[in-house]
């Protein structure tokens, strides 16, 4: 596939300013530079994150109305349930909030949505549970914030909440006790891209320091945090870099049992990485979610004992290998599909539905297809009585715009610039499938549609020392907005030895 060669301008002036300040490579301050880094203090926060760097938890909005309804739960014995989403950041946070909670109090339970029966976030079946149970105070972690009508509902039955999210808040805010979201408008926090977890964490910051409890009471949660910072694709930067920073050197010395049983399973090599647990980990927590029910992704989090923390990791490894096997079969399908439609080459999306393809695999496929056929790209199957499918997009296209043209053929949709998730009537696939190519062709220009390869920096080979690895080594953790430095040499020739290797290379 042709690929769009994109080399990143170098800011001279500060780069000989940075590297005057820092005595280092100057191709490596230039980089440092592109990220934001320009002098000695952002440098040192850089390369030697701390957790005193953190920002105090109180600067959030709403942290003291959290803080104070769940001091007045427990001192008053109420049943608190901690309820989150079914993905990575959903059961992080959940596992890490119900052992802290757990800690503290004794009426406590946690809840996932099923993916299938209720759908993501906030759930009518999941709020009648908790009244059932007698809970009257529910904690929702990475999501909550899209759900006033539920909210309201929940508390016409007497049950409050308190919201910690990191979606983007509607015009219409819930009702709850408290909300935490350094997304809302009027919130002060100064760093805004925390994920569900990170959130999660920051309460049970405040809940330590107001209850004059040790630092580790919320620190030992620090390797769930991570994983979520990973999965959740949110920019490696500032706070969210100091967290996953640390969480990684959790993982690496003194990972939780459930984590460490999980490692063992997957062969995974230490020490990891960010990328390895986006690869290692997160597929496998996803995967349970995905195929089955993601509550024993939580049960493994908060397992202490080797022996049960093994047969879950069992439990969602195998889930992982069935997702992989639907995943390829139905990637083959699909590009099956595509080859035999003679007007593929020339559309700008691809909208497929099979009515048989398993619902927790059609975003992962549809990432598979953006791999050959480099445009926006749907995949549907059947739901019930309808059809329902996961969109994803291609660097710089927003894609949940181009769904919302075309909402007048959806029951129901949800997403962001790049993913995005509808429902809508078997007899309206092929409006809704002609709508969106017609939005798309007029919306994306040509160049997005050819991938694009960022690269920092051109070097020679001269350049690659053993000093300037370790310097490179020491960027990490790498993620959004801090990735793996690319380089670019010229005038390069092959000495005649370069082979491929079979299929994989």
């Amino acid at each position: 596939m042709q690929k769009r060669w994109n080399i990143l301008p170098q800011n001279e002036d500060a780069t000989r300013s940075l590297q005057a300040a820092i005595k280092i490579n100057s191709t490596i301050c230039s980089i440092l530079v592109q990220r934001g880094i320009t002098n000695f203090e952002s440098a040192k926060a850089f390369f030697r994150p701390e957790l005193s760097h953190l920002h105090s938890p109180w600067l959030m909005k709403d942290m003291d109305k959290a803080v104070e309804r769940i001091i007045k739960a427990i001192n008053q014995k109420e049943k608190i349930m901690v309820y989150g989403d079914y993905d990575v950041d959903g059961t992080t946070s959940v596992a890490s909030m119900f052992q802290f909670i757990q800690s503290l109090h004794d009426s406590v339970e946690f809840y996932i949505p099923h993916r299938y029966k209720e759908g993501y976030g906030v759930s009518k079946i999941g709020i009648d549970y908790a009244k059932e149970q007698g809970h009257t105070l529910i904690i929702s972690l990475d999501c909550g914030i899209k759900s006033a009508d539920l909210i309201a509902y929940a508390s016409t039955l007497g049950i409050d909440f308190i919201v910690c999210d990191h979606h983007l808040p509607d015009e219409i805010i819930p009702k709850a006790a408290a909300i935490l979201n350094p997304k809302q408008r009027d919130c002060p926090y100064p760093y805004k891209e925390l994920c569900g977890c990170g959130v999660g964490f920051k309460l049970m910051t405040a809940l330590s320091e107001k209850l004059g409890l040790p630092d580790d009471q919320y620190l030992q949660y620090l390797d769930l945090v991570s994983i979520a910072i990973a999965a959740d694709i949110v920019p490696v930067t500032g706070e969210n870099r100091t967290l996953a920073y640390w969480g990684l050197q959790k993982v690496n010395s003194n990972p939780s049992t459930g984590i460490k049983a999980l490692m063992e399973l997957a062969n995974a090599k230490t020490p990891m990485s960010l990328t390895n647990l986006v690869f290692v980990i997160a597929p496998r927590v996803n995967a349970a979610g995905r195929m089955d029910d993601a509550k024993k992704a939580v049960q493994l989090f908060i397992e202490k004992e080797i022996t049960s923390a093994t047969a879950l990791a069992q439990l969602l490894h195998s889930d992982n290998s069935d997702r992989r096997e639907a995943d390829a079969s139905i990637t083959i399908d699909a590009m099956e599909m595509l080859k035999a439609d003679p007007l593929n080459e020339q559309k700008k999306t691809t909208v497929l539905y099979n009515e048989n393809w398993h619902k927790g695999v059609v975003g992962i496929v549809a990432s598979r297809l953006i791999e050959t056929y480099y445009r926006p790209t749907i995949i549907l199957t059947r739901s019930g009585d309808y059809a329902a499918g996961s969109a994803r997009s291609v660097a710089g296209f927003n894609l949940y715009e181009a769904v919302h043209a075309c909402r007048q053929y959806l029951l129901g949709y949800g997403g962001h610039f790049a993913a995005a998730g509808m429902t809508l009537a078997i007899d309206q696939i092929e409006n809704f499938k002609r709508a969106f190519e017609v939005v798309v062709t007029k919306s994306i220009t040509p160049e997005l549609l050819i991938p694009e390869i960022i690269i920092n920096a051109e070097i020679q080979f001269s350049d690659i020392t053993d000093k300037f690895y370790n310097i490179i080594k020491q960027m990490e953790p790498f993620g959004p907005d801090n990735m793996k430095p690319v380089f670019i040499a010229r005038n390069v020739k092959d000495a005649g030895y370069t082979k491929v290797v079979k299929d994989l290379h």
